[in-house]
């Protein structure tokens, strides 16, 4: 049986991230970051291309599993008639070397447990060089090394290029596992002892968890998804990937199937939104340095997603010898759209910045004049046709979002000037600017006779985007225009309750075959646009509707299929989360319309 992508669960060291299946199987790797090429891969292909289970003897998926409350530690439990197990699967923080740790404790009885270990390398296409020493199992292939620690009492035996093992454990009896990797040209990192790093990991994240000053309903939903985007940060430099996964489809055996280990502008806004309004200043202000980073030079050169380090060059290829998930090939490396023009972007860094200092973040010597240069460039490139904001590879328009957000860098960039007479800038250029933006979207992306907003100009068709106008500021939430979108994209995205984010169905923007499933960020931002005109049972209800499809651990993926019951996407998914907290905080906090 194919595993579901809500089957999984995330593991993570801020470095690093790996899935867990239901089945006691880590089948997702990435090392020693999220671009390497140093990877497990089976969740993109078969069991040859890697993965290690260790589960009971004879036994298939776990009774019940969880997070500890808190935390990024991982709980599997098994009822077998033999007795029950648990299997505790986390990554603790580290400094050098990345550890995947495997704690089994007998509960009950006396449980014979059965591991297998496939290590592939290079997107599951090169097998290991394996060998022994001492207590370790030593994998080497080219630039890469991993080493294998258990305790003595484990028998393990290397065949068909895997490396098995077999053990019992009763009542109270616990065995480690700890997988190192490391350059193979280095010497190898201190061994370090797995059961005090599972108390210390317990520790840290609860500590981290407790900083959260969200106290309304659905907390715990709140908190898990804060975590999870803590587990998506890359600490040494602040950046956030959008997901840990790459071609996870958006329509089983389709090829809607992207690369999302990279860090998207577009997410800067929203993420500092939910980090500095339940109190995470600390990493709001290292992803606010990873953006000013991350956009330094030339504003005409702005990318619209970089490596987490900043890296600019993420040129995109396929792997033919992997099958795709449940089939949905090409699987892709890397990802093209980087070179897009998308307009949009540098409003929602000019706004990531103006809340930044809003908010009392350390204001950094050069971050009015990036936020200068970058409205001076779009004084005279907004007008431009671009690819917006949901990166289809066809045609360029004139699509309303980007010409929204290109009025928001202009409303931004004026506030900041005129509440501080100290700064210099192009104040009545600006002001110009945005006045031109506002009449020209209102005149050329506004279909009277259906009293809505429209994808691009000219056009019929409908974006989930729009839902975005009252939320930015652009016009107040009870202005017909703004509640005759709402009901527009409401009946017309509608999938199930849910939104697309725009129609497939013979579209003359996205030139790609196939459908998709519901875009889940878009549905809360519908929860929001309900709130904001007054709806607020019916954004309540659609807010529980979303919080429901979380998986037993409380992920989200990009998608949902409502005919399948099903997630779809690259997964746990940034934007979805951040749409959980924004949404939370909207009905339940203090936040309000920018």
């Amino acid at each position: 049986m194919h595993p579901r992508i809500e089957d999984y669960a995330l593991i993570g060291d801020e470095q690093t991230a790996a899935l867990v299946g239901r089945d006691g199987s880590v089948d997702w790797l990435c090392l020693p970051r999220f671009d390497s090429p140093s990877c497990f891969a089976k969740l993109l292909g078969t069991e040859d291309h890697g993965h290690w289970r260790i589960a009971p003897k004879g036994a298939h998926l776990c009774t019940r599993r969880a997070y500890r409350p808190d935390t990024l530690v991982l709980d599997s439990e098994w009822d077998t008639p033999d007795g029950t197990v648990r299997v505790t699967d986390f990554m603790p923080q580290r400094d050098r070397a990345p550890d995947l740790v495997r704690v089994i404790e007998g509960l009950d009885g006396r449980v014979t447990m059965r591991g297998e270990l496939r290590l592939r390398f290079d997107y599951g296409s090169i097998v290991p060089w394996m060998r022994r020493t001492e207590s370790h199992r030593v994998a080497v292939a080219g630039p890469d090394a991993a080493w294998l620690r258990s305790h003595p009492q484990v028998r393990t035996w290397g065949k068909d290029f895997a490396t098995h093992s077999e053990f019992t454990v009763g009542k109270g009896e616990k065995v480690g596992f700890v997988l190192t990797w490391h350059p193979s040209h280095r010497p190898h990192p201190p061994f370090g002892d797995p059961f005090q790093a599972l108390e210390t990991s317990v520790e840290d994240w609860r500590a981290w968890a407790a900083q959260c000053r969200y106290q309304g309903p659905y907390r715990d939903a709140v908190v898990r998804s804060l975590i999870t985007l803590k587990a998506l940060t890359y600490a040494p430099t602040g950046g956030i990937v959008a997901a840990p996964t790459t071609s996870l489809p958006e329509k089983l055996g389709g090829v809607r199937n992207w690369d999302y280990r990279y860090s998207w502008l577009r997410d800067s806004t929203l993420t500092l939104e939910a980090l500095l309004a339940v109190g995470y200043h600390e990493e709001a202000e290292a992803w606010r340095d990873w953006l000013l980073r991350a956009v330094a030079g030339d504003p005409a050169d702005l990318q619209i997603m970089y490596g987490l380090s900043g890296e600019r060059r993420l040129p995109e290829y396929e792997v033919p010898w992997l099958p795709g998930f449940q089939g949905s090939a090409p699987v892709r490396i890397g990802n093209e759209a980087v070179k897009q023009l998308q307009l949009d972007v540098y409003g929602e860094v000019i706004d990531s910045l103006s809340l930044a200092r809003r908010s009392g973040l350390p204001v950094r010597p050069h971050m009015w004049r990036v936020q200068c240069a970058l409205m001076e460039f779009l004084r005279s490139a907004w007008r431009q046709p671009d690819a917006g904001l949901w990166e289809v590879r066809g045609q360029r328009r004139h699509f309303v979002y980007s010409k929204v957000m290109a009025w928001v860098a202009a409303d931004r960039a004026v506030r900041v000037l005129e509440s501080d007479p100290g700064l210099e800038g192009n104040l009545e250029g600006w002001r110009a600017m945005r006045d031109e933006v506002h009449r020209e979207v209102c005149e050329r992306g506004y279909d009277a006779e259906r009293n809505t907003f429209t994808q691009y100009y000219g056009s019929r068709t409908l974006d989930a985007s729009l839902l975005l106008i009252p939320r930015v500021g652009f016009l107040p939430p009870d202005d017909p225009r703004v509640t005759g979108t709402i009901d527009a994209v409401r009946e017309e995205l509608a999938y199930d309750g849910f939104l697309r984010r725009y129609s497939t169905d013979g579209s003359d923007v996205d030139p790609l075959p196939g459908s998709e499933g519901a875009f889940l960020v878009c549905s809360f931002w519908l929860a929001q646009a309900l709130h904001l005109t007054g709806r607020t049972e019916e954004a309540r209800e659609l807010f529980e509707r979303l919080v429901g499809l979380c998986n037993d651990v409380g992920l989200l993926a990009e998608e949902y299929d409502p005919e399948t019951g099903t997630l779809l996407g690259n997964f746990p998914q940034a934007f979805s989360h951040l749409g959980l907290v924004g949404t939370a905080l909207v009905l339940y906090g203090t936040e309000t319309a920018r």
